[in-house]
């Protein structure tokens, strides 16, 4: 018997960041609305930038029109504190992230007006960290 050997497995897998793809052939069309958001780069997109473009729309918007947001953030990024040395395990989880690939549709909206549709994908586009172009 080896006495080195590990014997408990972990309880949840380890996270792999792995590479963002160059393109994405999936989730380019519109599924639900009118006009859509979508990335030109590849990039990540934390939680918080998602939530401040989804604000932002949803206040040129008011309650007359409706959005649908296709990505969500499910990967956690760690980091430890500073002042602790190097080992001693993984940090804890600091914020989560989405991975999003060049050609994905962030947001969809559809309404009456689409001037103001319009305006408010423009508005929520420039609060990301990546590039985006507004399509029908």
């Amino acid at each position: 018997m080896n006495l080195f050997k590990k014997t408990k497995l972990r309880k949840y897998k380890k996270c792999r960041k792995n590479k963002l793809k160059n393109l994405e052939f999936k989730a380019t069309n519109l599924k639900f609305g009118t006009f859509g958001l979508k990335s030109i780069e590849s990039g990540i997109i934390t939680s918080n930038q998602l939530l401040s473009a989804k604000q932002t729309i949803l206040k040129k918007i008011k309650k007359k029109n409706k959005i649908w947001v296709n990505i969500f953030p499910n990967v956690s990024v760690t980091s430890k504190p500073i002042g602790i040395r190097m080992g001693k395990g993984k940090g804890q989880v600091s914020n989560l992230v989405c991975r999003v690939s060049c050609g994905t549709v962030l947001f969809e909206l559809c309404g009456l007006n689409n001037l103001t549709l319009f305006e408010a994908l423009k508005v929520g586009g420039s609060k990301l960290p990546i590039k985006t172009k507004i399509f029908n």
